[in-house]
């Protein structure tokens, strides 16, 4: 069986059981046996006024997969100074792995529509395998718009790895707002998730972003 790992980043804010989902059915159809939850830490397209502070995404995101010895939640892009670019964590997680071990990076369909705006996109796509999670029936990008971009065999590349993952519609934005109007998050979040964010007091005075 092929050494795959499977990272998976984001704002997590909060995580769900949607990023959870799309996590665990991108990594079964890749026959990745472990999957890293990788909190972004300043990410470059959101004001980081917006987002809720590393360590308590970090902890929700610890709390989530408790037990599960498929998930594992790493610290870099919180911890590491500047913008968080996918790029510099892969080439951070290839440096401490053997050259044996398939990097996968799991985005979503709107994700791969954008990436040949990402920092040094053709170079990610050749240092690991981008694997998108889409719902059924989604519309495939519009691969010119990517042709400027990325050779005509990571384009394939890109095409053959998109998975499709249960059509799971739940919104952090969302999330947020209930939480801040005291509503319940119970089924949207795992148990350990919505108790972190009642302790907490999580998204009292945000709903927005």
């Amino acid at each position: 069986m092929a050494d795959r790992l499977l990272l998976f980043g984001g704002t997590f804010d909060p995580i769900h059981h949607g990023h959870l989902i799309a996590a665990t059915t991108a990594a079964e159809w890749m026959g990745a046996a472990r999957i890293v939850l990788i909190p972004s830490g300043r990410p470059p397209h959101k004001p980081a006024a917006g987002i809720t502070p590393g360590a308590h995404r970090l902890a929700m995101c610890r709390a989530a997969v408790q037990g599960d010895p498929r998930f594992s939640v790493c610290d870099f892009e919180v911890e590491a100074p500047g913008a968080s670019y996918t790029i510099l964590t892969v080439r951070h997680y290839r440096s401490v792995h053997p050259p044996s071990r398939e990097l996968l990076w799991l985005i979503g369909l709107d994700a791969l529509r954008d990436l040949g705006s990402w920092r040094e996109a053709a170079a990610l796509v050749d240092l690991c395998t981008i694997v998108t999670a889409a719902r059924p029936g989604y519309a495939a990008p519009d691969w010119n718009t990517l042709r400027p971009v990325f050779r005509e065999e990571q384009l394939a590349r890109l095409a053959a790895n998109i998975v499709e993952t249960p059509r799971v519609e739940i919104d952090a934005t969302a999330l947020r707002r209930r939480a801040a109007l005291g509503q319940s998050l119970r089924y949207f979040v795992p148990q350990a998730v919505e108790q972190y964010v009642r302790d907490h007091g999580l998204y009292q005075t945000k709903t927005g972003g």
